[in-house]
């Protein structure tokens, strides 16, 4: 791989906790910029954060909410906590479903991580420790959150997903990231 291609793939990873949709930096003020460059930051340094949790959140003045989905009940709390923790939140409203445990989920969780990171043409997005493809299962529905390089990996990525056995629907809410 070449080193052009490395560092785009190490701006998806960084990418792996967006900000909620329709919130840009630009739309931001300067202290609502700092706050979310440290959720961001916080929330990417959990240590139970997998690519099986998907964790968004929204900065709006000093109040942060989170949402997403998570499997461990303790990465809810973890998460709440440490965004309080950062300096100027004053409020955290933590939206964060926690997934309920299911030996089929998690059998079907490994099958769609090794149909999507063990395929060739995607195998550049299991470099590093933080997966810029989120793979939410529950109850056999399939979300793909997070960011690719291009429209044809977003639909490879869907197009494998949809191929492992006992998956019910799929939906792709992969975001291209612009170059």
């Amino acid at each position: 791989m070449n080193p052009r291609s490395i560092a785009r793939v190490l701006a998806v990873l960084t990418l792996s906790v967006l900000p909620l949709a329709g919130q840009t930096v630009g739309s931001m003020t300067p202290a609502e910029q700092r706050i979310a460059k440290e959720v961001r930051h916080e929330l990417l340094m959990l240590p139970y954060f997998g690519v099986f949790d998907y964790i968004a959140f929204h900065v709006q003045g000093y109040n942060v909410t989170l949402t997403g989905y998570v499997t461990r009940p303790s990465l809810k709390s973890d998460a709440g906590d440490v965004v309080r923790g950062i300096e100027g939140v004053e409020k955290v409203d933590n939206q964060i479903e926690v997934l309920p445990p299911s030996t089929m989920d998690d059998g079907l969780r490994i099958r769609l991580f090794r149909a999507i990171y063990g395929y060739p043409a995607l195998e550049k997005y299991a470099l590093g420790v933080q997966k810029p493809i989120r793979i939410i299962v529950n109850m056999g529905r399939v979300t793909l959150e997070g960011v690719v390089d291009s429209e044809a990996d977003k639909n490879l990525v869907g197009i494998r997903a949809k191929s492992v056995p006992g998956t019910f629907p799929v939906t792709n809410n992969l975001r291209v990231q612009k170059p």
